[in-house]
């Protein structure tokens, strides 16, 4: 039996920093038999050259205007001509032996209709500082316990955790490109709905970075909230479909619970929509979360003014760095 090629799947944009050490993983891995499909979503910097640097038999480039990763993913996916898919964002690390394990671990499988996950961990530095850290998702799940653990708290899966046979990806429907925020959320409940069940591979591993500098702010857009919000409704109408019990209600109300918090006060609308979706779900317990200050603020203030005080903190802050960074370009254009 000879070895299924699989396909890397890379959308970048202004990455000039991440993508040469991404591509670098992606060239490593111990599976030889691969292809990697860069698409450069309208980047303003040298993302586009690096990744021209790098096209070599293995690695394919091609680019797009800017429409959005969820475009670039299903432009490369349209390019790809792998058994096995492998997601992975510019910025993000594979270890070397990640898609080795896991297509093994699906090609031994007694029902082939499944898709696996991994180990992650969050990267600050380097892989060698990374710590992992197990969470309850990190075990083999049939498909809708695997999204209702996750929704009540068991944690997430990054994209480029997961390996996918290419017949579930086909059944499971392109990435929908209407959603900015929340797209992979949505897309891998298909993923996985698709399938029967996600087995956890311990020890395949990969990198997720975090903190990077080029995120000029924390902040989250009003288009972004609706994002999450539509994308919340399809993944909870979809859990609901095939199991309507008190545990799938009480996780898809957490997260509507949860946006209603982080949404106050950018959107009265959006934050009463997403509190009567979780108070129709049979509501939950779930209280704002925040810093030492802030819970210091809600028990004297209550939540909402709270919330309020915060987003003027974060307003005045985030004027203050844009204001700096011109006054900064300015200074370099003397």
């Amino acid at each position: 039996m000879s070895d299924p090629l699989v396909s890397i799947l890379i959308p970048a944009h202004n990455v000039e920093k991440w993508l040469a050490a991404t591509l670098e993983s992606a060239l490593n891995q111990s599976w030889a038999n691969k292809e990697i499909i860069v698409v450069d979503d309208g980047s303003s910097d040298r993302t586009l050259e690096i990744a021209k640097a790098h096209e070599s038999r293995d690695i394919k480039v091609f680019r797009q205007q800017k429409k959005g990763a969820s475009a670039a993913r299903n432009l490369a996916l349209s390019r790809a001509g792998g058994e096995f898919i492998q997601y992975l964002d510019a910025d993000d690390l594979l270890d070397r032996d990640k898609i080795a394990i896991q297509v093994k671990v699906l090609r031994e499988a007694e029902n082939h209709n499944c898709v696996t996950t991994c180990s992650w961990a969050r990267l600050h530095d380097v892989p060698k500082k990374s710590e992992f850290v197990p969470d309850p998702v990190w075990k083999t799940l049939v498909s809708v316990d695997l999204l209702i653990s996750s929704w009540a708290g068991g944690g997430i899966i990054p994209i480029h955790a997961w390996l996918t046979p290419r017949e579930i990806i086909e059944r499971a429907g392109p990435w929908d490109e209407t959603l900015s925020t929340n797209d992979d959320g949505e897309y891998f409940s298909r993923i996985v709905l698709a399938s029967q069940r996600a087995i956890f591979c311990p020890s395949a591993r990969c990198y997720y970075r975090t903190g990077r500098e080029n995120n000029l702010s924390g902040r989250t857009s009003l288009e972004a909230y609706q994002s999450i919000h539509k994308s919340y409704v399809l993944i909870a109408d979809r859990i609901l479909k095939i199991k309507d019990n008190a545990r799938a209600r009480a996780a898809a109300a957490r997260v509507f619970q949860s946006l209603a918090y982080a949404v106050y006060p950018y959107s009265e609308e959006l934050f009463s929509r997403s509190q009567q979706r979780a108070q129709e779900l049979g509501g939950c317990d779930l209280k704002p979360a925040g810093g030492p200050l802030f819970l210091l603020l809600t028990r004297v203030l209550g939540w909402k003014k709270a919330k309020k005080l915060q987003k003027k903190a974060f307003d005045i802050g985030y004027k203050r760095i844009a204001i700096g960074r011109i006054a900064s370009g300015l200074s370099k254009n003397k």
